[in-house]
């Protein structure tokens, strides 16, 4: 029974992890397209429409995102089971990636980015922490 709740912890978290970068994506995406959103991103530097250049790192940073989802997913067992050995590892970038993420939202000057991204980013730290350490 145990095992069964081990099981069912690691694969919520790694759903809840992945619906979570899915927002994330989505708002990428929508700033990248040119969504007046620049205040709740990048520290609000750029309010209203992101500039050119800031607007294709959003499209760097979808695939990023995207790529942690694949290795939580993999850890997890839910998908690419051929990447279970990689994904062992990696969930450790994913960690890393989600503190620093969770650091950065916490303490932006942003009011806008901090209340919305920081909750967020440290719901992903938490669940992937969990995919990381379960066994």
């Amino acid at each position: 029974m145990e095992v069964r709740k081990a099981i069912m912890l690691l694969s919520s978290s790694a759903v809840i992890f992945s619906a979570l970068v899915s927002i994330v994506i989505l708002f990428q995406a929508a700033l990248a397209f040119g969504m007046p959103w620049g205040e709740f991103a990048m520290g609000g530097k750029f309010p209203g429409k992101l500039p050119a250049p800031m607007r294709a790192a959003c499209l760097v940073q979808i695939a990023v995102l995207a790529f942690l989802a694949l290795i939580v997913l993999s850890k997890s067992e839910i998908i690419l089971p051929g990447w279970l050995e990689f994904a062992a590892v990696g969930i450790w970038f994913v960690v890393g990636f989600s503190v620093l993420s969770s650091i950065l939202n916490i303490m932006t000057r942003s009011v806008r980015e901090r209340r919305i991204w920081a909750p967020v980013s440290v719901m992903m730290l938490i669940t992937s922490f969990i995919v990381a350490i379960a066994v």
